[in-house]
């Protein structure tokens, strides 16, 4: 059992000598290290598997595999209520983002964007640091949200996005109990241009074509289901607008259907992003753990 004494100079490395679950493994290596300690060096990146950052606490070790636990990073990182960094690179940046914060600028220019603050915190680093938008996720939507720390890395992920983004998974607590537990949406979406609002055809109309698949994963008492949420497609409002589609809005998203707010915000997170890093070509998977909001609800 490791003890660490002088923490914030230590990378630790642990040979796999039986299976188990990574966060369970750690907690047994670490001894003195405490559940909450543990959980924000996964969030943060700081423990990886075989040299690749996990920041899944259920992720199963096998025999043979090497965790190493990296204490010197992260000591002056991002303090910030709305957003905390989950991995930073040479070349990407990975945010949790809360709910009621928008990831860029609008037309209206809101000072306060997730790419302001994160671009701030770059700054301070170093002023020459820039920061590029590589995709969004809706104000009222909290949960991982990616950024390039550099243009050519920009646009490897723009350009290759569905090659390189094997997983993006969302939790959604939706209006009504599903008949069908889970299946696929499949639609073509237009946006209105002076609504600024999506909206679904079951036929091919020239809009894009979206396929979402959806899993019921519990159901409650009060009239609500949370379901899982895997992104084939990333259109727009895709999420927001296929829950309408199959009569379930979102709660909370009155923009698509949604009469109830029983969270007071809008009940979806993006909870799971699964990629080949477009420099590296390692295999990343990053987790932001659902809100309380959504967890503590009955």
């Amino acid at each position: 059992m490791f003890t660490p004494k002088k923490s914030k100079d230590r990378i630790v490395t642990f040979l796999v000598k039986e299976e188990n679950t990574l966060f369970d493994f750690a907690f047994k290596k670490m001894g003195s290290l405490s559940k909450t300690a543990l959980k924000g060096y996964l969030a943060k990146g700081q423990i990886s598997v075989n040299d690749k950052a996990i920041t899944q606490y259920d992720y199963q070790l096998k025999v043979g595999d090497t965790v190493k636990i990296d204490f010197t990073k992260g000591t002056a990182g991002l303090k910030c209520a709305k957003i905390s960094v989950i991995y930073e690179d040479d070349y990407i940046i990975v945010i949790n983002k809360a709910e009621g914060l928008l990831s860029v600028a609008t037309e209206k220019n809101e000072k306060e964007t997730a790419f302001r603050i994160i671009m701030n915190h770059l700054k301070k680093q170093n002023k020459n640091n820039r920061l590029y938008i590589v995709h969004r996720l809706d104000r009222e939507t909290s949960g991982l949200l990616l950024f390039a720390k550099q243009k050519e890395t920009q646009m490897i992920l723009q350009e290759n996005w569905q090659r390189i983004v094997s997983e993006k998974k969302y939790y959604a607590l939706v209006e009504g109990i599903l008949e069908q537990k889970e299946g696929t949406i499949h639609t073509w979406l237009n946006e209105d241009v002076k609504s600024k609002k999506v909206y679904s055809s079951d036929f091919d109309n020239g809009g894009q074509e979206s396929f979402t698949d959806y899993k019921v994963e519990k159901e409650y008492k009060k009239g609500y289901s949370l379901l899982s949420i895997n992104l084939r497609t990333g259109r727009k409002n895709q999420i927001r607008v296929h829950m309408q589609c199959i009569g379930h809005p979102i709660a909370g998203d009155k923009k698509y259907g949604g009469s109830t707010s029983p969270i007071g915000r809008i009940g979806l997170h993006a909870e799971k992003l699964t990629l080949r890093h477009p420099i590296t070509g390692q295999v990343m998977t990053f987790v932001a753990p659902l809100p309380e909001k959504i967890t503590k609800f009955r």
